[in-house]
């Protein structure tokens, strides 16, 4: 046995959070590791001890080996827990720890290299007898051979890259006439990605789900599973919405699909925690096929969690000790359903942008479990993965789990910060979800219908109202609102959200106590215009109570960098408070250019003081490995305000083009 009585995680974020957690159930001493980014994240202050890495970048920290394991010796850790990403499958740290007489509390070196190259795996699994999709997988396979191989693998083929997964370097090809280029491109971001490429290529089965099984295996040759989960609900190979178990799998399939999956993790001698992913016939569920195993935890396996009663981090630290499994397969149970949201720092709406900023309020649903790495004052930026939170919920069956995720989600209160939440509504509440008739291109077919709900007209009065300081209503001098003699004066907003304009129009009236503040107020957009009477009042949490006409709701209404957000049951809205419709300068920002996300300037194509068209490229700005292109609003001289390097924060100005009918003479300089 080893001794296990101090863990460093090397890791950040809910994952860091969720394995100290564990830690400190278990009565094990916890060991953070962070950089500059992070200096007072969640898991720094969760844990007993906090080494810093470096800089922001992960490159200089985070994933910096020998800063870890340095970390590690300097703290007397006796073990390191990897989380998942980073470094959670690289071979050469695993190699780094055994040397260093730490534990890895994860699987044998060799099982991860195995695992890590597609190719060893389909051909480790084979041996086994495990199912893996038709296909041609060797190393060292030329353009010529796959070309000449994928008639017989059958169309629509996939390529795939032997080094990584995430969908990157990944093609699907229906004509053969698109093979070669596609081969051409695959290569080059296989190669960019992973430093290697290799490819193979595999028949692409119709209708496809990705249907995967936690497996358990100890140093003592047993080996068991935990039942599957359903991770089908995915836009570009980025799983979204999870669930455990899955509605297609019967018994006998799932008994079957169990056995492969631990016959996958014994052909490599697996121990830890480990899941195996297979692609299954959403038509003929009981054909399934092995396509990769990752070593090590899953984002997604509080669902097993929740099913089994199991916590999966206690047992990895069992094995790691060198405990043998105190259950058998028999002893495995699935109890009910679970399902789990990853709520992202993106934007549905604008193509899914990842989004930044600070997190200004934050209130997560009672009844539900939340696996969180953020809090009120976090920082988002540019430099992690844009994932904040998992919202997890479970339900006798899969119609309450649904059920219970989608009302956990609109109890969620998160401003500073757009996120994906709504869209995860959106996509609980379309009729395939509910019966469960899911593929794993869904979600891609999904997003095509998909718009921003607009707000409803009390969230606009909520951001009008809420935000002001709203003084005594009975003491003309310190209220909010203005008057004149003889009547009321009234309070003009104008408010933008989403590219709509608004106008809130409210009118003091006498209010029902000191406390409170009572208008008339209309709402006025692009529609028939929305009237009510309102009383708005400020409550203990900070957030306010809005009565109109007489039916209350609680709205939070959050400032921050010149905008506002307010959130509420209906959902959470960003606002933009414009000019006032009597400043001559109304159109003043008419040529600015935003940065619609935190991130890095890569490349400034626009020359400052330089003529531009409409539509030029001025600033390119790279955020969660993406690289976005701002352009020229309309014609004009352009000025830009940022350099190749910079940091900006979301909403940063960039450049701006002063428009060229203000400028005398520019029309005809054209």
């Amino acid at each position: 046995m080893k001794t296990i009585r101090k863990v460093l995680v090397a890791n950040r974020g809910e994952i860091a959070v969720r394995v100290i957690d564990t830690l400190d159930a278990m009565g094990i001493e916890s060991v953070a590791v962070y950089s500059d980014a992070d200096t007072n994240a969640p898991h720094v202050l969760a844990a007993g001890e906090a080494v810093r890495l470096g800089p922001a970048p992960a490159s200089q920290s985070y994933l910096d080996i020998d800063k870890v394991i340095a970390a590690a010796k300097a703290t007397g850790a006796d073990a390191v827990h990897p989380g998942y990403g980073f470094l959670s499958e690289n071979q050469s740290f695993a190699a780094a720890l055994a040397a260093a007489d730490i534990v890895f509390i994860g699987p044998p070196q060799e099982s991860i290299a195995t695992m890590g190259d597609k190719i060893a795996a389909r051909a480790a699994v084979t041996a086994r007898d495990v199912p893996v999709v038709p296909g041609l997988s060797r190393p060292g396979l030329t353009d010529d051979e796959l070309v000449a191989a994928a008639p017989d693998i059958g169309f629509p083929v996939l390529i795939k890259p032997s080094a990584g997964g995430g969908g990157k370097g990944m093609h699907r090809v229906d004509d053969p006439a698109d093979l070669p280029d596609a081969l051409v491109s695959a290569r080059r971001e296989a190669g960019a990605a992973f430093g290697d490429d290799s490819l193979f290529l595999e028949h692409f089965v119709l209708t496809p789900r990705h249907i995967e099984v936690q497996v358990l295996a100890d140093t003592h040759g047993n080996v068991v599973h935990l039942g599957e989960r359903e991770c089908s609900l995915q836009r570009r190979h980025q799983k979204v919405i999870e669930e455990a178990p899955s509605a297609l799998l019967d018994e006998a399939t799932r008994a079957r699909i169990g056995r492969a999956a631990c016959d996958a993790a014994r052909s490599v001698g697996y121990t830890g925690a480990g899941t195996v992913e297979f692609i299954v016939s959403a038509v003929t569920p009981e054909d399934f096929f092995f396509m990769e195993m990752n070593t090590r935890l899953q984002v997604e396996h509080p669902v097993t969690e929740l099913v089994t009663g199991l916590d999966l981090v206690e047992q990895q630290l069992r094995i790691a000790r060198g405990e043998q499994l105190s259950f058998t397969q028999d002893d495995v149970t699935l109890t009910g359903h679970a399902v789990e949201a990853r709520v992202y720092a993106e934007d549905p709406a604008a193509g899914f942008l990842p989004t930044g900023g600070e997190i200004t309020d934050l209130v997560w649903p009672k009844h539900a479990r939340i696996d969180s790495g953020v809090r009120v004052g976090s920082v988002v930026g540019s430099d992690y993965d844009p994932m904040l939170a998992k919202v997890i919920v479970h339900g006798s069956d899969r119609t309450e789990a649904v059920d219970r995720l989608d009302e956990a989600l609109a109890q969620v209160r998160l401003t500073g910060v757009v996120t994906n939440i709504d869209f995860c509504r959106f996509v609980l509440s379309q009729p395939a979800v509910q019966s469960a008739e899911l593929d794993t291109e869904l979600l891609d077919r999904l997003v095509v219908d998909y718009t921003a709900p607009l707000p409803p007209p009390e969230a606009l009065t909520a951001a009008a109202l809420g935000a002001l300081d709203l003084g005594s209503p009975h003491d003309l001098w310190s209220s909010a609102l203005g008057f004149r003699i003889g009547a009321p004066s009234p309070y003009v907003s104008r408010l933008a959200v989403d590219g709509a304009d608004y106008t809130v129009v409210a009118t003091l009236q006498s209010s029902p106590d000191a406390s409170s503040l009572a208008a008339d107020v209309t709402v006025e957009s692009d529609g028939d215009p929305w009237s009510a009477h309102v009383v708005v009042a400020p409550r203990p949490d900070g957030s306010i109570a809005l009565a109109c006409d007489g039916v209350q709701q609680r709205w939070t209404v959050r400032a921050a960098d010149g905008r506002r957000w307010v959130a509420g049951d209906a959902g959470t809205w960003q606002v933009t408070p414009l000019k006032s419709l009597a400043d001559a300068d109304a159109d003043d920002a008419v040529g600015d250019v935003l940065s619609p996300m935190p991130g890095t300037v890569v490349a400034v194509p626009g020359v400052d003081g330089s003529t531009v068209a409409a539509g030029a490229p001025l600033v390119v700005v790279e955020a969660m490995k993406m690289e976005h292109t701002l352009r020229a609003p309309v014609d004009g001289v352009a000025t830009i305000s940022v350099g190749v390097g910079d940091k900006v924060a979301a909403a940063q100005l960039l450049a701006h083009v002063l428009p060229a009918d203000s400028l005398p003479g520019l029309e005809d300089q054209k």
